[in-house]
């Protein structure tokens, strides 16, 4: 359904266990991001109703999953982390399109929305189906539910205001890039590192 390129070695979750503080950090805030990313959108495209409507539940969503995370962390005694940069997004952003018509970069937006959605999504499947700890597996694997829905709203959406925008084969483009890219990645106990 994601058509990612690269899957996410398992042994990637052997890293994460070996600090799971870290990972609830850095998932903690990538779920602010997510939620600010979709309040960004509305900002952006107030005229979009149907667009808006359903970024309004996605932005909340985010929220409710900072919010189930940073629960998490407290239960466990922890206190939440700063913020650190997540470079795999930072990688990702390199490849929108800039410098084009409001409208592409809009698409565009969109279909880097999805790619994020897309590999955490994989992530939380990877984490849900082989960390030993079976209140983290469940947890992932409701996340992991939640993740591939906005997944396919953002993809929904980026075909829907296509307009002149061949949206398939920017997808595709997309799916190379990131399958480039994540070949860096999975070495770190954060969840796209």
């Amino acid at each position: 359904m994601l058509g990612l390129k690269l899957p996410t070695d398992p042994r990637w979750v052997n890293i994460v266990e070996e600090n799971i503080d870290e990972i609830l950090t850095d998932h903690a805030w990538c779920e602010q991001k997510a939620a600010t990313n979709a309040i960004g959108l509305i900002i952006q495209n107030p005229e979009r109703t149907e667009l808006v409507d359903e970024l309004i539940v996605v932005a909340r969503e985010e929220l409710e999953h900072f919010e189930q995370v940073h629960n998490l962390i407290k239960a466990r005694g922890k206190t939440l982390g700063r913020e650190c940069k997540d470079d795999y997004v930072g990688d990702l952003y390199k490849f929108m399109k800039k410098g084009h018509s409001r409208h592409i970069s809009f698409i565009d937006r969109l279909l880097f929305s999805a790619m994020i959605e897309a590999r955490s999504c994989e992530r939380f499947k990877v984490l849900s189906q082989n960390i030993p700890d079976q209140e983290l597996s469940k947890f992932y694997h409701d996340l992991m539910v939640s993740e591939a829905g906005h997944y396919t709203m953002f993809i929904k959406f980026a075909r829907k205001y296509s307009e002149g925008v061949d949206v398939e084969k920017r997808w595709q483009e997309w799916l190379d890039y990131e399958a480039e890219i994540i070949k860096n990645y999975g070495k770190r106990e954060t969840v796209h590192g």
